[in-house]
């Protein structure tokens, strides 16, 4: 199957990144090449630092911008090792991109365990070299675990009760059983709801196996330490929990003092570190989400840099 994956919001990204004066970005998380494409496409002097974690995305994107020769470097690891990366090549960006969560060709493709759709074995994982995957989440965690990644990354309110009988039903070797199991254990008469209930599990179960959620504030925040004057930060995201931490992220960036306000005078030592450029986030076209039912639900949140 090959990697294809339509990008969201690409013009609006394109525009965000302000690419008439940033020429260096990072795309941390190329998938398929799709908004890679679009930024080397802008100018001959726009040069791109490309992430992945999937090697199956790299192997599709190298190929898609092969034509764009050197103006592309490719590096095999997760968004959040780009704070490594950057310090230890002592490298200025002038933008960076992240497009979070899960791709369409991860979904669309059943042998990676991401989609109910398919009766697949429990995987999701996004670095197949990486051993955490959802068949050890789903046989492997306690109880209590269990729940309590329902609640926080599914806020799922029937968690206990799927946690419950996941336990009794072990081992659960496919997405087929999952569903089944999570089906029979909310109290929906409708089947759109209970649905609603599978994505949920799903969702919860993909960010621990992939811990994405894990230091993306930390590792926001880093980021204008490697990045040049009016550089900007745009995040792509997909659900409440990610929005929550890329808005807290940029409002904090966005501030001189983080001091409680209870405290007489700043203590924190904090110092703006820019602006934010989308007090409210940019969504998709009713046309872009008619032709492409994953930008439904995206946001896109800008930051500008100042020195």
């Amino acid at each position: 199957m090959e990697f294809v994956h339509i990008p969201v919001l690409p013009q609006e990204t394109i525009d965000g990144l302000n690419l008439k004066k940033n020429k260096l970005i990072v795309d941390g998380t190329v998938g398929g090449g799709g908004h890679s494409s679009l930024i080397l496409g802008f100018g001959p002097d726009t040069k791109v630092i490309a992430f992945d974690r999937d090697n199956e995305a790299l192997t599709s994107s190298k190929k898609r911008l092969k034509a764009f020769g050197d103006r592309i470097v490719f590096v095999h690891n997760n968004f959040k090792s780009v704070i490594e990366y950057l310090g230890t090549n002592n490298i200025k960006i002038d933008g960076i991109l992240l497009d979070l969560g899960v791709s369409s060709y991860q979904l669309d493709n059943e042998d990676r365990g991401f989609s109910f759709r398919f009766d697949s074995a429990l995987d999701m994982r996004m670095d197949k070299d990486q051993e955490k995957s959802a068949y050890q989440v789903v046989n492997d965690y306690s109880e209590h675990k269990l729940v309590e990644i329902f609640f926080n990354y599914g806020e799922e309110k029937f968690s206990r009760n799927i946690a419950k009988n996941i336990i009794k039903n072990r081992p659960i070797k496919s997405t087929g059983e999952l569903k089944d199991i999570i089906e029979q254990s909310v109290f929906y008469k409708s089947p759109k709801d209970k649905i609603t209930s599978v994505q949920r599990i799903f969702q919860a179960i993909r960010i621990e196996v992939n811990a994405e959620l894990d230091g993306l504030g930390e590792m926001i925040e880093e980021l204008p330490k490697h990045m040049t004057d009016g550089a900007r930060i745009a995040i792509i995201l997909f659900h409440s929990l990610e929005d929550r931490i890329v808005k807290n992220a940029f409002s904090k960036m966005s501030k001189d003092c983080i001091c409680p306000p209870s405290f007489p005078q700043c203590v924190c030592g904090h110092k703006c570190e820019g602006k934010i450029i989308t007090k409210k986030p940019i969504i998709a076209s009713q046309e872009e989400q008619k032709n492409n039912s994953r930008s439904t639900c995206a946001k896109l949140r800008i930051f500008e840099v100042k020195k």
